[in-house]
């Protein structure tokens, strides 16, 4: 993995809990060599990511849009930056330049963001790993959703497990770096046939 699309709040949380846990996986993205892209700004955990990873010695590349970059909301330092059309430009351009994916804890945004990267690997459109940092156990409910499609027939086990849930950086890393995807059908077959 030489870069990662990391996405996450233009927020900071209730806790300071939250951007210590941006800084701590800026800086070991930085240690590890691998190039954070992100979505360009300096608001809230995504400003303090970009500032670890950069202020570590590491790479940080931005994708912005039009309409965010015209109210002044780029990071001032980045590596690169890149200002695109709409949102969806933007996360196709995340996509394109990372090889797995992360989500720190974030708000309507960032739990798309990771859904579709999941379901593009799913779905077989792409090979890369995606990841949680379970920050106070932010995922977890996630999880227990997770859980509950595939009790209720809509998500297969492999899939479910594709989504890799850690509440340590570095671990995290290492298990996203370890990662293959699941060699099953995303279809389930009819209940009794």
């Amino acid at each position: 993995m030489s870069s990662i699309a990391v996405f996450c709040g233009s927020n900071f949380g209730s806790s300071p809990v939250y951007a210590d846990a941006a800084r701590a996986l800026g800086q070991a993205l930085a240690q590890r060599g691998i190039r954070l892209i992100y979505g360009g700004t300096n608001k809230g955990l995504m400003g303090v990511l970009a500032d670890a990873t950069l202020a570590a010695g590491g790479d940080a590349v931005g994708i912005i849009n039009r309409r965010l970059h015209a109210r002044g909301h780029l990071h001032p330092a980045l590596t690169e930056h890149e200002v695109v059309e709409h949102m969806r430009a933007r996360k196709a351009r995340m996509a394109e330049l990372a090889d797995a994916f992360i989500a720190l804890p974030g708000g309507l945004g960032t739990l798309e963001e990771l859904f579709e990267a999941a379901t593009l690997t799913q779905l077989g459109d792409q090979a890369k790993a995606c990841g949680a940092l379970s920050v106070r156990g932010f995922y977890a409910p996630m999880r227990a959703m997770l859980d509950h499609a595939v009790a209720e027939g809509f998500l297969k086990p492999e899939h479910r497990d594709m989504v890799v849930i850690d509440d340590a950086p570095d671990r995290l890393l290492d298990a996203l770096q370890a990662w293959q995807p699941p060699q099953v059908s995303k279809w389930i077959g009819q209940p009794g046939a």
